[in-house]
């Protein structure tokens, strides 16, 4: 697994502990940073911080384009892997496309169920086919 591969990972992780504890993601980001075990990736951090202060519009465009799904109805994996995924797909220009999509695929492939990777690549390419006519 690549460095980057492991830094999503982490910042999955991250994002995961907050939702479930129902803490500030920055917060605990800054625990994690802190106890430095397992170390957080500098990328990882950068994800964290990124879908942050995106979330208002990242949840916007997974609400409106995920059919007949709510944020409180994906699992909470999903959920955080979705976040990351929108958030390298839209602003982060050094992450190509297709690599955005599939390292959110392969993060719920390994870690949530089995229709999983399905919903999460059909939502992020929905995204992807919408990037030139979304306002972010």
């Amino acid at each position: 697994m690549g460095a980057r591969s492991k830094a999503r990972k982490r910042a999955l992780d991250v994002l995961y502990e907050a939702a479930q504890r129902g803490t500030d993601p920055m917060e605990t980001l800054r625990e994690r940073l802190a106890q430095s075990d397992p170390p957080v990736p500098e990328y990882a951090a950068e994800l964290v911080e990124g879908v942050v202060t995106h979330q208002e519009r990242i949840d916007e465009l997974l609400t409106t384009y995920a059919e007949e799904w709510t944020l409180d109805r994906m699992p909470p994996v999903d959920l955080a892997a979705l976040r990351i995924g929108a958030y390298e797909l839209l602003w982060c220009a050094d992450v190509p496309d297709g690599v955005a999509v599939s390292e959110a695929v392969a993060l719920v492939g390994s870690l949530s169920t089995d229709e999983s990777a399905g919903f999460v690549n059909g939502l992020l390419a929905r995204l992807l086919q919408l990037k030139p006519s979304l306002a972010v």
